[in-house]
């Protein structure tokens, strides 16, 4: 099942963040099939860390740029970044405490934050960096 499907209007014209939102999407939904077929605790903690470490080192590398750049609103964009980890993070406590990961939260607020977040912050991001 796709979860997110890319879209031209996720590109930023940065190549090396536009490639990791390729491969995010791309993990996201291979996860997202991984977690709702499988009743494997461990199939289920390495896929949401996956997740987490994976998004988190492409924030990282976003929010690099951003300061390189002078970006004039990185603090809101990163605001939201850390929203978003923090969301999967109880996702991954909640799954850690009760043994259960409820999957539709967790991919409404992947879907969510993709398709808000890119049209949004990452679209104002590539504005400012004029590309």
């Amino acid at each position: 099942m796709t979860l997110i499907e890319w879209k031209d209007e996720f590109n930023l014209g940065v190549p090396s963040i536009d490639h990791e939102h390729r491969e995010l999407i791309d993990l996201i939904n291979e996860s997202f099939d991984q977690l709702v077929g499988s009743d494997s605790h461990l199939v289920i903690q390495h896929y949401l860390g996956e997740i987490y470490a994976r998004i988190s080192a492409h924030f990282a590398l976003e929010e690099k740029i951003m300061r390189e750049k002078k970006y004039d609103q990185y603090e809101d964009h990163k605001q939201d970044h850390e929203q978003l980890l923090d969301d999967i993070l109880d996702i991954m406590d909640e799954y850690d405490e009760k043994d259960i990961v409820d999957c539709q939260k967790l991919g409404d607020s992947l879907t969510h934050w993709f398709t808000d977040h890119f049209k949004t912050k990452d679209a104002r991001l590539h504005t400012h960096l004029g590309i």
